[in-house]
């Protein structure tokens, strides 16, 4: 069954069950807010909202005025029943100890009371916002919205509207693809010259130490072939971070240009650093083209292989969410050889930004 998260031209979904979803937010105006301290905060927010709801951040890159993350919602059916010790295991992640006692107290007079309705009921009030997408980002944006609002002694909303979302197949290629588009952000933008430097994305945090790395690490390999297939099994860090790492430097090389003009200069992992570099005429290769601006991981509406996308379409169409002129779901990627994934939304012009 196809949820939809709002109206809109081509429909933004989320499905039920364990999937996997690409999300981008901005702040209004695109201004840069996010500074060190700032993305520390952010950062933790996340971590605590990953534990309290069970959506999984399998990777992630903070930026000066926007956010991606690539989330794995599970099955709301696979998380624990949420008992009163557990949640009182997670309460203090996301409120102060005022109010975690008086939550404690409203149960334990519950308790007494014999007030089983009462006490069902706060537990639900918890319960219902585990394993749910939109409440995930609905919460964050709220959250970092308070202490940036503080921060800057500001008020208002903070975002540029609302998040964007693409459905990700939940496969080895898809999400691996999407997952280096992610953690390639700081690369593209000049700020690093190779992933592992910036501390605030999923492969940075992965290449650090502490609790912090183990989670980041346990985050990628959710999407190793192992864990797709067995959730509870995660592959070693040394077999994803072999197998990551090469995807991340594969042909993703800066390029100089011009010795007088520097026309032709992209920027990019070192050369010294990169195995080869692609030349000729040939179609961009994936990781090359991951070093770009990609609008099909934000715009694409779904990510994956032809048969997820018809699966997808068809569900739709019985909808009524897309019109019945159209004939199938999935559309070509342009612009690079990405292989085998198609996405649904098929974009004609600014694919991606050749000069970034």
């Amino acid at each position: 069954m196809l949820v939809t998260l709002q109206k809109m031209n081509v429909p933004r979904i989320k499905l039920e069950g364990r999937a996997f979803y690409h999300c981008v937010s901005r702040v209004v105006d695109r201004r840069t807010v996010f500074h060190a301290d700032e993305k520390e905060v952010f950062r933790s927010i996340l971590r605590k909202l990953e534990t309290f709801t069970g959506v999984r951040v399998v990777t992630y890159c903070l930026m000066g005025n926007h956010f991606h993350l690539l989330l794995e919602v599970p099955e709301r059916g696979s998380l624990p029943a949420l008992d009163a010790t557990r949640l009182f295991e997670i309460l203090p992640l996301l409120y102060d100890k005022a109010t975690v006692e008086t939550i404690a107290a409203e149960l334990e007079m519950a308790r007494k009371t014999g007030d089983l309705a009462h006490e069902r009921n706060l537990l639900e009030r918890y319960e219902h916002r585990r394993g749910d997408l939109s409440i995930f980002l609905k919460e964050l944006k709220q959250r970092v919205s308070i202490f940036m609002n503080r921060r800057l002694g500001r008020t208002g909303t903070l975002w540029e509207g609302r998040f964007k979302s693409v459905l990700v197949e939940g496969g080895e290629a898809a999400l691996e693809t999407v997952a280096a588009y992610i953690d390639l952000n700081p690369v593209r933008a000049g700020l690093v010259a190779r992933p592992e430097d910036y501390r605030w994305s999923g492969y940075g945090e992965a290449m650090g130490t502490g609790r912090g790395a183990r989670i980041a690490r346990e985050g990628l390999g959710a999407i190793g072939s192992e864990a797709l297939e067995n959730p509870g099994i995660i592959p070693s860090w040394e077999t994803i971070r072999d197998r990551y790492r090469r995807l991340l430097y594969v042909e993703g090389v800066e390029i100089l240009g011009d010795e007088v003009t520097g026309d032709g200069a992209r920027r990019g992992i070192p050369r010294e650093e990169v195995d080869r570099v692609v030349e000729g005429s040939a179609p961009a290769s994936k990781p090359e083209i991951l070093r770009r601006k990609v609008r099909y991981f934000t715009d694409g509406a779904v990510l994956g292989s032809t048969a997820f996308l018809e699966e997808v379409f068809q569900r739709l169409q019985a909808q009524d969410r897309i019109g019945r002129k159209r004939r199938s779901g999935a559309r070509q990627m342009r612009g690079a050889d990405w292989g085998e994934l198609r996405v649904m939304r098929d974009l004609r012009k600014r694919v991606f930004d050749p000069s970034e």
